[in-house]
């Protein structure tokens, strides 16, 4: 185990070597000049003389070989140094430490709302298979899973401001700050997030739970007598749980960057609004750092899951 885990880390290293490289390559392939979205705006283009403009890219380090602005961009990294925004005198360290927080807390709250709506009724689907509660719940999981978050998302806020006057509140606070403002701002978008991953934890957890009930060990621990909540419990359950477990770890992951619509959407103060206004405004240092962050985010989730493996399931053996 000890070795097994040890060579995840190291493999780790290309792998985040390998991201850094398409980002910085991507952003550089994709349309779009940030000094020319420096003048540009509502009111029309502002006309910048060949001069200016060479100034601006040499205090911005864009005038360096894509090379040197790589490997610039990687040994800042490694000394926790993340740039500054092209646009503001901002570091982007304190971006990630102000608006940080509050896309982690919606992921958060998004993966236990997932469990505590999808993991009841996939079980109990599967225990009362074929029967009216069955079908009711299996049609509501499909409708769900096809309907997408930012379109709930909305449809909540035009309910709230058309029929309840609500307004999404857009200030940043966080919750050891002030807890009811916080969650104000985080809970809608946590449930928001939380019923289409409910509804695929609903259909996974069916399956699942099925499938080991047609185990051998299972009928050989009812034919001993023990109570079908203890047969639950203690043999279906903890076997089920481990497909369950990874796909709540691979969509914690994919929250961090998948809730850029939810957070346009409904105007939250996160670090995927941030890449939105980044990507509007092609600052390539913020853009960088932010895919950067969602990247590692899901290679670091993935090789938790596969530690946690052994720990949940002790069959489970790694050479």
């Amino acid at each position: 185990m000890q070795k097994y885990a040890v060579r995840r880390l190291l493999l780790t290293i290309p792998t985040i070597l390998g991201v850094t490289l398409i980002i910085f390559a991507a952003i550089r392939i994709v349309p779009g000049d940030p000094v020319e979205a420096m003048f540009s705006g509502e009111l029309g283009t502002l006309t910048v003389s060949d001069k200016e403009k060479q100034l601006i890219e040499e205090s911005l380090g864009l005038h360096r070989p894509l090379a040197v602005q790589y490997l610039s961009w990687i040994a800042d990294i490694l000394k926790g140094d993340l740039g500054t925004s092209f646009w503001r005198p901002e570091p982007i360290r304190e971006v990630f430490e102000r608006r940080s927080p509050i896309t982690g807390q919606i992921a958060l709250f998004a993966i236990v709302f997932s469990w505590i709506v999808g993991l009841p009724i996939g079980i109990v689907s599967a225990v009362r298979r074929n029967s009216v509660l069955d079908y009711t719940s299996r049609l509501l999981v499909t409708v769900f899973m096809a309907i997408p978050s930012f379109l709930i998302g909305i449809t909540i806020v035009t309910v709230g401001v058309l029929f309840f006057t609500w307004r999404p509140p857009i200030t940043i606070e966080y919750f050891w700050h002030a807890p009811v403002h916080n969650l104000q701002i985080t809970v809608i978008p946590a449930l928001v997030l939380g019923i289409s991953l409910g509804a695929l934890i609903a259909r996974m957890a069916r399956a699942t739970v099925l499938e080991v009930l047609r185990e051998d060990f299972v009928r050989t621990a009812r034919a001993k007598g023990l109570q079908e909540r203890v047969v639950m419990w203690r043999h279906v359950l903890k076997n089920a749980m481990l497909p369950v477990i990874t796909v709540s770890g691979l969509h914690l992951a994919s929250l961090l960057g998948g809730s850029v619509a939810v957070e346009v959407a409904l105007g939250v103060p996160g670090l995927g609004r941030s890449l939105v206004q980044a990507m509007d405004e092609r600052d390539w240092m913020l853009i960088q750092n932010l895919v950067l962050s969602y990247a590692a985010v899901f290679v670091f989730v993935n090789l938790f899951i596969d530690l946690a493996y052994a720990w949940i399931d002790p069959r489970i053996r790694y050479e």
